[in-house]
């Protein structure tokens, strides 16, 4: 349903997400509601890229050792698939990812522990929104980077309307035939409606504590990539 409701282009925001990020090796990254391991496996493969490799020397090979990536989500279920695919991709013995169960709004880390935070398509469903910035902000170090990926809100009109046509009209009918599900995918385009718009959120950012908060519109603001600062 993924690849069908965005053209495939998921795959390029994850991408993008991850390359803002700035991976490095030894790093301690906190991925949240990212059961599935979509962003968390781009992370190592970035890390374990021939760039990386080709500066590497025996403190880099230490680094790589002491790289850890948690993988937190609140559903179970979600994470046996993120293992599951970690086996397919050959990842199944790889010390640096840590499959946790947690909840956003009230993380079991350690003050001031991760290098990075990313949640990708998942703060959108948190109860409280304020809780899940004000618990990242507590478990990043200070120069710490917090990365959010989430669908966001189109301004150009023309594209709006074909936008909410689009979402209101195909998407359910698409989540009834292809996932038997129509209700969920129904929540789905009504959640985004509800979700802050791109400036609100940036300030809800910003009211955390975090600095040089930005963000990045994504095909019009179809998506946006809000990041900011522990200083």
């Amino acid at each position: 349903m993924n690849d069908l409701m965005s053209a495939g282009l998921h795959r390029l925001w994850k991408d993008r997400l991850v390359s803002k990020l700035h991976p490095f090796p030894g790093m301690k990254h906190l991925d949240v509601a990212g059961g599935t391991g979509d962003v968390a496996f781009r992370i190592l493969e970035d890390i374990n890229s021939t760039r990386h490799r080709a500066l590497q020397d025996a403190t880099e090979d230490y680094l790589h050792e002491e790289t850890q990536i948690y993988i937190c989500d609140i559903n179970p279920n979600m994470l046996n698939v993120g293992k599951k695919r970690a086996i397919e991709r050959g990842f199944g013995d790889n010390k640096a990812l840590r499959w946790v169960e947690g909840d956003a709004e009230a993380l079991k880390f350690e003050d001031n522990s991760m290098d990075g935070y990313t949640i990708a398509f998942g703060i959108r469903n948190v109860t409280h929104i304020e809780k899940a910035l004000a618990e990242a902000h507590r478990v990043l170090r200070r120069g710490g980077r917090f990365l959010c990926l989430e669908l966001s809100h189109v301004d150009t009109p023309i594209f709006k309307e074909l936008y909410d046509y689009y979402s209101f009209s195909l998407i359910p009918a698409m989540g009834e035939l292809v996932a038997g599900d129509r209700e969920s995918y129904q929540y789905l385009v009504e959640s985004i409606r509800r979700f802050p718009a791109q400036e609100k959120f940036a300030s809800m950012i910003a009211d955390t504590g975090f600095q040089k908060v930005e963000y990045e519109n994504l095909v019009g603001g179809v998506v946006a990539i809000h990041s900011g600062l522990k200083l």
